[in-house]
């Protein structure tokens, strides 16, 4: 088995404030876990490239792109530090070259994984991607990196069945709507609720399993979920592909938000995706880090979910 892990130094250049919880300080965090749990020596490390803007307008409008690609470069041009997107998100000068590389390392990923060169990868890269929706980056997000591969392997690739899985403690808005009028696209996801984005709630298309659970749920909730909801699904579905939006903020101790799951949790929750991908897909996983806002928190329960990926646990 073989399992990549992406990333790129530019995607640590790209910050939003010293205050701001979405910090470069994340990946560096992974990194220390990595080597301090000593399996960074069974991983194919990989430099994410650049995405290709057909790539990321499979997915976002021309004008999405190039609110992210004019405001930084007029930021370079000014030597101002931020443009602010939203009361929670802005860029820098770096952040263009960041989010090609974050939607890179996920294509990248999934050409990878689908040729048979890997079973699967996990990109570590930052910003973020699930709220960002097809017009509007928000949420710390700037362009979805999981709904562009996913797009990428139907398109380019001609998959007929793909699955996202989303696991972070918000619900992934921008991937719903990506994917909303698209059944050969299954969502599953669990997110607190109410909570930001304040949505997911309400009754959506067959294809898209929200479950909103309330604040200080725990692992066993999570798993008799997984096991009674998530898992019917997706053997229903036979997906060719499964991507992970992988985010860790539903720790218990991640202030982000306010649920209670452990590494344990992440590394049980992994291992299901593999028995069901190993089943219809071929084993191939794409997982690309979204929340995750604890650093202690966030390096292990990605060392969790990597041993898990790389079969070392």
């Amino acid at each position: 088995m073989t399992t990549a892990f992406y990333t790129h130094s530019d995607c640590q250049r790209h910050e939003m404030g010293e205050w701001h919880p979405e910090t470069p300080l994340r990946l560096q965090a992974i990194e220390d876990q990595l080597i301090s749990s000593r399996i960074d020596q069974f991983l194919d490390r990989r430099e994410a490239p650049l995405a290709d803007i057909a790539d990321i307008e499979r997915i976002h409008t021309a004008n999405a792109v190039s609110l992210i690609r004019d405001n930084a470069a007029a930021l370079a041009e000014s030597g101002a530090a931020h443009y602010p997107l939203d009361g929670d998100t802005s860029i820098n000068q770096h952040s263009w070259k960041a989010a090609l590389r974050a939607a890179g390392a996920a294509v990248a990923a999934t050409d990878a994984v689908i040729s048979g060169e890997l079973e699967n990868a996990f990109c570590s890269v930052r910003p973020p991607g699930h709220h960002a929706t097809p017009t509007t980056p928000m949420g710390f997000c700037l362009f979805n990196n999981v709904a562009i591969a996913a797009r990428h392997a139907i398109d380019v690739h001609g998959l007929e069945r793909v699955a996202i899985v989303d696991f972070d403690v918000h619900h992934g808005n921008g991937t719903e709507e990506a994917f909303k009028h698209d059944p050969r696209v299954l969502m599953v996801s669990f997110f607190q609720h109410p909570f930001y984005p304040f949505s997911g709630a309400d009754p959506a298309e067959p294809h898209i399993l929200n479950e909103p659970l309330p604040a200080y749920t725990a692992g066993d909730v999570v798993r008799k979920l997984v096991t009674d909801k998530w898992l019917p699904a997706l053997h229903a579905h036979q997906p060719q592909m499964i991507f992970i939006s992988a985010g860790f903020d539903a720790h218990r101790e991640d202030d982000m938000g306010q649920m209670a799951l452990v590494e344990a949790d992440y590394a049980w929750m992994t291992k299901q995706i593999m028995d069901v991908a190993r089943q219809h897909s071929s084993g191939r996983i794409v997982s690309c880090l979204e929340g995750g806002y604890n650093l202690s928190a966030l390096g292990r329960s990605v060392v969790a979910h990597l041993k898990v990926l790389a079969d070392l646990d």
